[in-house]
């Protein structure tokens, strides 16, 4: 039997603790997230991820990333400095899998991503 399952109230889903950004390029920048959903085979998650202002570094080669933002704003730019796209809320965000670049968070942002890796093989 397939579950149908809904998540409201994105905005105040509670998160973990925050914890030091590991990729951070900003001294004392945090993060917190929840996952909320996760498939069988492990390939897909979905959940809510909050993160203090700074500037990180991501990448996202394993796994594609589509996140709709709640609060908060951004400056995405290419590892290659090819292109920039500044984002808020409201809006989705599509980074393919194979992308690498960086963030630049200009307010506390929170959001809902989706991670998806593609079959190895």
């Amino acid at each position: 039997m397939i579950s149908l399952e809904t998540f409201a109230d994105l905005a105040n889903t509670e998160l973990g603790p925050f914890a030091d950004k590991p990729t951070t390029l900003t001294p004392g920048q945090k993060e917190a997230s929840a996952v909320l959903w996760t498939s069988a085979d492990d390939r897909t998650k979905i959940g809510v991820w909050e993160c203090t202002p700074g500037h990180f570094t991501a990448d996202r080669t394993a796994a594609g990333e589509y996140c709709h933002i709640i609060s908060g704003s951004a400056t995405l730019t290419n590892a290659d400095g090819s292109g920039s796209r500044d984002i808020g809320p409201g809006d989705l965000l599509v980074l393919p899998q194979g992308w690498q670049g960086e963030w630049v968070l200009h307010s506390h942002m929170r959001k809902l991503f989706v991670i998806s890796a593609s079959p190895v093989g």
